[in-house]
């Protein structure tokens, strides 16, 4: 494990648990699930890039497809 892998993972976890939050609260579906794969991604992915992506477009998702 290098310490990209570890840093990117905290930061899309900590995004993650700010998504399942607002989704839980505002009883939206998309942040709620994104928020809960955000959370359980890094655990998954051992590619840094991989991650990188994954995340990124996870985190994008609730911006694009409003419900």
């Amino acid at each position: 494990m290098n310490s990209g892998l570890l840093l990117w993972g905290v930061l899309f976890g900590s995004i993650g648990i700010g998504f399942f939050v607002y989704g839980k609260k505002q009883q939206k579906p998309v942040p709620l699930f994104c928020g809960i794969i955000l959370m359980v991604i890094p655990y998954m992915v051992s590619n840094t890039a991989g991650l990188l992506i994954a995340g990124l477009m996870l985190t994008a998702a609730p911006f694009i497809i409003k419900t």
